[in-house]
């Protein structure tokens, strides 16, 4: 699992700056940038849930929606072999490719997030020996 945190609907990315010694993080899904910053993880936590009142309270007074909205259509890289592969086997299932993408998303969004990460994982390479 990545570094985060949640609190209200809204989540948090952390990460430790070496230099200063320091976490700090921002919260993701929203259109502005937010972040913060604590010497502890204690700090960090309290800092993130600070951010989160706060930036609601702030979108409150502007009548602005806090978590940016998705209006279901987005751009995906991918290598062309995968572009071509996915748009092959959608031909084969009499889908369109944008079907085919939209139920592989369905699939995979529909299970616990230790399951995709595990399936997302690098599989390792194994070492064979010989008798």
């Amino acid at each position: 699992m990545k570094d985060i945190l949640t609190y209200k609907g809204f989540i948090g990315s952390v990460h430790f700056g070496a230099e200063d010694t320091v976490f700090h993080g921002k919260i993701e899904g929203v259109t502005d940038l937010v972040t913060f910053e604590g010497q502890s993880v204690k700090e960090l936590v309290q800092a993130f849930h600070y951010a989160v009142d706060d930036y609601i309270a702030l979108c409150k007074e502007t009548g602005k929606e806090p978590l940016k909205s998705c209006k279901g259509s987005f751009n995906v890289r991918v290598p062309s072999e995968l572009h071509v592969t996915a748009m092959q086997q959608a031909a084969k299932l009499g889908i369109s490719l944008n079907q085919f993408v939209q139920k592989a998303i369905e699939r995979a969004t529909a299970y616990p997030l230790e399951v995709i990460e595990k399936c997302m994982r690098k599989p390792r390479s194994r070492k064979h020996s010989k008798a």
